[in-house]
């Protein structure tokens, strides 16, 4: 048997040598890599070379219990020679075909060119359909005119690629057509509410989600469904993602304001694929599932059909810790903070080391008085201070102060994030949607819980970071720092230190939320780099308006020296700083401040939401919006990890066959799956 080289496999695939990334992020696997995962599940040796047989690659590798003729027939995809082996180059052929954009649709071809030709033919088309799920369910008429349209009155025309791709949606919507007018026996051009949810679940069952399943009745009122309506609603489900960038239109892009449906019409009317018949359905959907006059955007997201495959992830781990959210007991809701408050303490500890020496030029800045001795030689600006730290303190000194604030910062941001977490929890209703004032409390909230953490840790580092300034002075160590103020010493300024923290978060939060929804694609989802960026951007204003704050708070934790004014309390330093150096006092070390807190805090949430989609755990509860990954109905996260480069999309290519152009080829029955491993067993 002669195998086929790379090369030919791609011609008769059709690829070019080189697959560049996918929309889906893909990339091609190392051939060293992918060679060693063939060896490990090929079995079958032909003069001297490994072969994959039908069940290493359907059973074996990719994991899928279809019946034996089903077997052949997926095999048969990869298997380009049509010699019922699949070789290594074949194999990664067909990995390059997966990282192809149109990859489902070429997937779905080669089904069908038995042959591997290059080509579908009326017989070819026919033998594969007969198998179908779909076939035996709603019979179709094979010698039909729609078939004629494409193979021809003597059904002896071929149809290559690009044909195919477009035969394979026309076919499902003619087969819908079939399907109705079976039902209609009469002729009347009505059908009943359960002829028409049979249709649904047995036709069209890829388009439906749980949530428009369950209300197919519900929505006609029991009433007859006429043709228009029946065309109408799938024209719909068809077109949810139309119909979202509508509603974002209507809404100028905001995801969470609540439309009527003449808002909705009005912003159609510049989309002639959507009918006023289409806006009355989608409104009559989410009537029947929400009970509301108005929609937002997560209710189009609970219609919207379910794509093939989105956005891939490697999940480091994924636990369910319940079934259903009504399973959510005080129990699991306590492990649900728990769980957000270790996240949270890793993320705070490398968002604060991140910025750190930031935070320590931002410190000496806001220390440094005009008119004292100190004050006239220490630093002309914030750039100038960096640089005196490391030419007299050396480049570590920028780090003066780190490991009390590690110890800290971990509990001080973990209850932040932990705290606003719980009360948009608690504030948001049953679409997913939070008030906005709602927001602001959350915020304010998490920045108050902060200061039983924030305030010790502050006065210490800060007594640690200004002790530099003076060349030759003792040695000052946390722990003195400690043992000298005492329990209620470790809270001086604590005044101080909420006037900055509350604002600063109820201002933080609402931004980060909006910012980031904002930055997110048209499934609600954010890249890495826009939750970087909304954190950052969520920090500028937040870190600038509450300087003042800052300052006062600052003064008031360091120890005056000789000659400096002494403070007693935030009102008397409020004033005293007013009257001795003006209202610029109060805006000392903005900068600094902007450059150290707005970063910081977009490392710290950048890395608190990524943690969330690598370590996933199910609590049932909501989870930060945008933070996880869209899954497929096969999860990708259970996927053999032995799917790499483009076979990380094989699983969801092979559901979206399915799902897509609802062309299901049966599967072994439960019970024949029990047999089969008693009998290997």
């Amino acid at each position: 048997m002669k195998a086929l080289t790379l090369e030919e496999v791609l011609n008769l695939c059709g690829m070019v040598a080189y697959c560049q990334e996918s929309p889906m992020h893909l990339k091609r696997c190392s051939t060293e890599k992918l060679r060693e995962i063939f060896n490990k599940y090929a079995t079958q040796e032909v003069n001297g070379d490994l072969y994959m047989t039908s069940d290493d690659f359907v059973r074996g590798f990719l994991g899928q219990s279809y019946n034996e003729e089903s077997v052949k027939l997926l095999a048969g995809i990869a298997d380009t020679s049509k010699d019922g082996l699949i070789s290594f180059a074949e194999f990664q052929a067909f990995e390059g075909l997966l990282c192809t954009p149109d990859a489902l649709y070429k997937t779905a071809f080669q089904l069908f060119d038995r042959n591997g030709n290059g080509s579908v033919t009326y017989s070819e088309f026919v033998d594969v359909f007969k198998k179908t799920d779909l076939h035996a369910k709603i019979p179709f008429k094979l010698d039909g005119p729609f078939i004629q349209l494409y193979f021809g009155k003597d059904r002896q025309r071929t149809i290559n690629y690009a044909e195919f791709s477009q035969f394979l949606h026309d076919f499902h919507e003619e087969c819908a057509l079939e399907a109705f007018r079976m039902k209609d026996t009469s002729g009347s051009g009505f059908i009943s509410a359960l002829d028409f949810q049979d249709i649904m679940v047995n036709v069209k069952k890829h388009l439906l989600t749980a949530d428009v399943k369950d209300n197919l009745v519900a929505v006609t009122e029991g009433h007859k469904v006429s043709f228009p309506y029946f065309m109408a609603f799938n024209s719909l489900l068809n077109n949810m993602e139309l119909i979202k960038r509508i509603y974002l239109n209507a809404t100028s892009g905001n995801r969470t304001e609540p439309i009527t449906k003449d808002e909705l019409l009005q912003s159609a009317q510049t989309m002639s694929q959507i009918t006023p018949l289409e806006i009355d359905i989608l409104f009559q959907l989410t009537g029947a599932i929400h009970q509301t006059g108005r929609i937002v955007y997560g209710d189009l997201s609970s219609i919207a059909p379910e794509h093939y495959t989105k956005h891939i992830t490697t999940r480091l781990t994924e636990i369910k810790a319940v079934e259903s959210p009504a399973d959510r007991s005080i129990f699991i809701q306590m492990l649900e903070s728990t769980y957000r408050f270790t996240l949270g303490s890793v993320a705070g500890a490398v968002g604060a080391t991140a910025v750190y020496p930031i935070d320590l030029v931002k410190t000496r800045m806001q220390n440094q008085r005009t008119g004292s001795f100190i004050g006239e030689v220490a630093y002309r600006n914030s750039w100038d201070c960096c640089k005196k730290v490391i030419r007299h303190e050396g480049f570590l000194g920028l780090y003066r102060g780190l490991v009390p604030q590690l110890m800290g910062v971990a509990p001080e941001k973990a209850i932040k994030l932990t705290v606003n977490d719980f009360v948009r929890d608690k504030m948001t209703d049953k679409q997913g949607q939070i008030p906005r004032w709602a927001e602001v409390l959350a915020g304010a909230c998490a920045g108050g819980s902060q200061v039983i953490f924030t305030n010790p840790l502050e006065i210490v580092k800060i007594r640690l970071q200004v002790a530099g300034e003076i060349a030759g002075g003792a040695k000052v160590r946390a722990w003195n720092v400690v043992r000298e103020l005492g329990l209620f010493g470790l809270y001086k300024g604590a005044r101080a230190c909420l006037l900055r923290d509350v604002p600063f978060s109820a201002i933080y939060f609402p931004m980060y939320a909006h910012t980031k929804a904002a930055f997110a694609d048209e499934e609600g989802y954010n890249h890495p780099l826009t939750l970087l960026a909304a954190g950052a951007i969520a920090g500028i204003p937040a870190a600038s308006l509450v300087t003042p704050a800052d300052v006062i708070k600052t003064r008031l934790q360091v120890v005056a020296r000789t000659g400096q004014t002494t403070y007693n309390g935030v009102i008397d330093a409020a004033r005293k700083i007013m009257a001795e150096e003006g209202p610029r006092a109060f805006w000392k070390g903005t900068v600094a401040r902007v450059f150290r807190s707005s970063p910081q805090f977009g490392v710290t949430l950048v890395t608190y939401e990524l943690l969330q989609r690598m370590l996933y755990v199910d609590f049932g509860g909501s989870r930060p919006a945008g933070s996880d990954v869209a899954q497929t109905k096969q999860e990708l996260s259970k996927l053999n990890p032995d799917h790499v480069g483009g076979y990380q999309a094989a699983l969801p290519m092979l559901n979206g066959i399915e799902t897509k152009f609802g062309l299901s080829l049966p599967r072994f029955s439960s019970t024949l799956k029990a047999s089969s491993a008693k009998q290997a067993s």
